[in-house]
Order: structure tokens, then C-alpha cells, then sequence
């Protein structure tokens, strides 16, 4: 009986959809993406390894660095009554050379 073969490509698991939530669309994050950096939304307990490893995958391409950046909710007030926005956690990813990631199509 013959043994199936295995790839190098590790299998997309659900909890990289989890980690990356969104890409941020700003005049900022587009000027970044110049530099070839691309800016996400993540999970707020995720870490620059897990975010690495989740954006690698996702897209098929090399992550050189990963920077990441939690800001915090605000207290605003609307008609008289005070609400408090959410915390976000935003992933600033350096890829390397050569590779791409085209934010306005789906994955």
C-alpha cells in the first residue's frame, strides 16, 4: 500500500479567519502599503506570532515583521446618553520582497 503524499503547505485552519478579522482602509494604511505594509484588524488577544503565522497562510505570502497597536475605546456621547466604544487591535504586517496582497478582493 502506498503512503499519501504530504505538501509543505500547512492547511488553512479556522482560527486564521478568527486572528485576521478586516483590513484597514485609511489614507494612512494605503500610504504604508508604498513601504509594502498592510494594515488589519486582529483579535485582541492574538500575538505577533499568531498574527504571522495567520496572514502567511491566508494569503500565501512572507511576513518579515509584525507591529501591533491597541486602541482604546472611547467615551462619547450621543443624544444626552454616554456609550463607549469598542477596543480594536490593529496589525501593521511588513511583508517581504516580491510579495503582494490585494486588500480589496476577498480571501
Amino acid at each position: 500500500m502506498s503512503k499519501a503524499k504530504t505538501t509543505a503547505v500547512a492547511k488553512l485552519r479556522p482560527e486564521h479567519y478568527q486572528v485576521v478579522l478586516a483590513p484597514v482602509i485609511t489614507e494612512k494604511a494605503t500610504n504604508n502599503s508604498q513601504h509594502n505594509q498592510v494594515t488589519f484588524r486582529v483579535l485582541g488577544t492574538a500575538t505577533k506570532p499568531v498574527i504571522k503565522q495567520a496572514v502567511e497562510q491566508l494569503f500565501n505570502v512572507k511576513v518579515t515583521a509584525v507591529n501591533t497597536h491597541n486602541r482604546k475605546g472611547k467615551t462619547k456621547v450621543f443624544r444626552g446618553r454616554y456609550g463607549q466604544r469598542s477596543d480594536v487591535k490593529f496589525a501593521v504586517v511588513t511583508l517581504a520582497e516580491g510579495s503582494k496582497i490585494d486588500v480589496t478582493t476577498g480571501v
